[in-house]
């Protein structure tokens, strides 16, 4: 039996806990890429463009 089979046999609370887990393990591969972008410099065009953006006058305080 394939996965997507056995995923679609759950029943509603295993379900749930499976969705829940998975959104959990996703948010934490996200946010490891994003750390893992963040450090390697990938990034960097980001800050330099808001760095720009507000020596040009065109930001405002919170």
């Amino acid at each position: 039996m394939s996965l997507l089979n056995r995923i679609a046999k759950l029943d509603n609370d295993s379900f749930s806990k499976l969705r829940d887990w998975f959104i959990e393990f996703d948010n934490a591969r996200w946010d490891n890429q994003l750390e893992a972008d963040s450090n390697a410099g990938k990034l960097d065009f980001l800050i330099d463009a808001v760095l720009a953006e507000h020596k040009a006058g065109r930001t405002k305080d919170l």
